[in-house]
Order: C-alpha cells, then structure tokens, then sequence
C-alpha cells in the first residue's frame, strides 16, 4: 500500500490523528518508535479534562472545550467498532482545596480564566466542604480540605484501552501500522516525502510528525523549528479498594478496577526516567492530607514518564511553508484533546491547510525578540 498520509508517532496524540484520518477513508500508514522510546502515554494519568486550561493562552480553552463535547460520541465510535470499553465517565471532575487561601485562590484563578474566554455561564462552581462530603460520601476528608472547584464536564477513561482501540481502529478502518520503525531522516522527493529508515524507506504526499520529544530532529528537516522539552510525572498506584471516589481529582482517582492513582510530579530533570523516594514521599504526604484514611493503603506501582512540554506548556499545531504537506501536532494532553485530535485535526489534514482556529497554536508564538 503505498500511503496518502504517514503519521509519525505511535501514542496517543499521532494514533488519534491516524485513526481519525484513515476514518475519513485515507490511506493511512501509522510508524511507532521502538520499545526504547520515551512515551508520554505510557505515564498518562487518563483525565478528560477542562477546567482551569487556558490560563495565558484562552484559545486553549476553546481547543479543550472543543474536544470535551466530542468525547461521548468519539468513545462509544470507537467502543463500537473494536469492541473496546474505553471506562469513560464524565460525571465532573473536581481540584482539592486546602485552606481558606487555597480555596480563594482557586476561584480568582477560574474567574481569571473565564473573564479572558467568555462572558458565558461558567461551567464550573466552587464548592465548600459540605458540599464536597456530599459528593464523596465514603471519602473521609482531611482538616486542611476547604472545599473544591467542580468542573461539570471533566471526566477520565482507560489510557491504555484508549491507545490500544485507536490503534486497532486504524487497521479496522484500511490504515496499516508499522512497529519499531523509527524514521532516521525525512526528504523531500518531487512533490512527495521520502521517509528513510533502518529497514528500507517510505513514501508519501503527506506526513504528519507527531513523534512527542522524537520531534524535534523530525520538524527541523522539513523546515519547523519546535521548542520542546521533557517534564517528569511519576504517578503512584495502589492496592484495589471498593468503590469511595465517584468522581476523578486533578492528582487523585479512582479506577475502574479500584485502584487508585496517585500523581504526578513536574519535574525538569531532563530525559532521566528514574522514579524516586522522593516523589513518591511528596506524593504520599499529599494524598493523606486529603484522604487521611489512605495513610495505610499499600502502595504496588510507582512509575514515570516524560511530558512533552513546549515553553508555554500549550499545543504546537503547524504546517510547513517550506515543505507543503508536512504537519506536527505536539501536545502533553492526548487523552483530553484525542477527540478534536481525530476530528477536527484529521480533516484539516485531509483538507491540507491548518484554518484560523489553529493559528495562536502555532510555534512563532514564542519569536518574540529578547530585550537588550
């Protein structure tokens, strides 16, 4: 099959795009690194999320929000065609606070926020520890706990579900998937792209790199110059419990399958997947001021993995203007944004130009000269 689209990047971010793509009848080739690979998605803490995004940049806010109305239809597409239960809740989502400050700055930063993207009902609310006990009933909270925002429309799925139905997607919808296929080198052949790599070479009208940290050697040879760096999670796992947390927090939920997640650190510590004591007492210490009774769960995984974080911390969407037909999608939210990802992304792709909407994502946002 020689390819209308190659998508480089195999996580979560690049199979969504390559799931939605071969959806709209593309031929779609999907390459995923190798097992040596850094990948974000394998440390993805698995939240659908929008409140409090787009702090600084609101135009990420519409993005999010963009996404978040596409999720239900999008998952149960998907469920549909593999078979899959992707665990999709989107019953609210809340952020802990602590302490009468913390309580008041959380509500000046969502007020912030709204007031820089809309005049429209906000679809959030700040509620005290009353109301918080109401909705966690079989959650006993700490002293320090204030209350909370609620976000109406957060919710949180199975990542790995998520990744592996994508993938299966794309073969299901007439697309093929390459693994341990890491491009060395991208050239430009006519109007196509010539994609070289350790086993022999591909080609293809389009491509679109959305290889996480991997991206940066890529971009640059098709003339895109992305600033990226990695950022450590480490996320905590524990041992199952019945059901007590109904709804997903930021940092702290329950599974599907009772255990409980705990996370995640934002560590610069370059590309070092180490996980530490360190993190995991941090970690800990905040968990039990929250929850005090989970002082004593037993704690089975610890792990990390590495964001892919611009300066801004927001998207990079782009097309090249020296390379027509050359794109880069890099994000650290593929969960949350894999909707608008399969979607909206994909059909810009097919339609070979990035609209307006997808301008502030753009990475000359950060050309701005230093002052003297």
């Amino acid at each position: 099959m020689r390819p209308d689209i190659i998508v480089i990047g195999g996580g979560t971010v690049g199979a969504a795009i390559g799931y939605g793509l071969a959806r709209l009848k593309q031929r779609v080739m999907l390459l995923d690194g190798g097992d040596g690979d850094y990948r974000a998605a394998q440390a993805n803490f698995g939240l659908v999320w929008l409140q409090g995004k787009g702090i600084g940049l609101p135009a990420y806010q519409g993005l999010t929000s963009a996404s978040v109305d596409l999720w239900r239809e999008f998952a149960g597409e998907i469920e549909a065609l593999c078979g899959a239960d992707l665990a999709y809740e989107n019953n609210g989502g809340i952020v802990f606070c602590m302490g009468e400050d913390g309580f008041e700055n959380r509500r000046a930063q969502l007020l912030r926020l709204h007031n820089q993207w809309s005049g429209a009902e906000p679809d959030w609310e700040m509620i005290d520890r009353s109301a918080l006990e109401k909705l966690l009933p079989k959650a006993r909270l700490g002293k320090s706990v204030s209350g909370a925002s609620f976000g109406r429309r957060d919710g949180h799925a199975n990542p790995l579900r998520l990744l592996m139905a994508l993938h299966e997607g794309i073969i299901r919808h007439g697309g093929a998937m390459r693994s341990h296929a890491t491009v060395r080198r991208i050239e430009r052949s006519g109007t196509d792209f010539r994609l070289l790599l350790d086993d022999g070479e591909l080609v293809a009208p389009r491509i679109v790199i959305a290889a996480g940290l991997g991206s940066v050697a890529l971009a640059s040879q098709v003339g895109l110059d992305v600033p990226l760096r990695p950022q450590r999670g480490q996320v905590l796992v524990t041992e199952r419990f019945e059901p007590f947390m109904p709804l997903p927090a930021s940092g702290l939920r329950q599974t599907g399958e009772g255990t409980v997640m705990i996370g995640a650190t934002q560590e610069e510590a370059g590309f070092d997947l180490s996980t530490t004591s360190d993190a995991a007492s941090r970690l800990s210490r905040k968990t039990v001021e929250i929850m005090p009774d989970m002082a004593g769960a037993k704690l089975v995984r610890q792990w990390a993995g590495l964001r892919v974080m611009t300066p801004d911390s927001y998207p990079i969407y782009a097309q090249s203007a020296t390379h027509p037909g050359a794109f880069v999608a890099l994000c650290h939210s593929g969960v949350t944004l894999a909707a608008f990802h399969a979607r909206e992304l994909a059909r810009s792709v097919v339609d070979g130009a990035l609209p307006d909407f997808f301008t502030p994502f753009h990475q000359r946002r950060f050309d701005v000269p230093k002052a003297a």
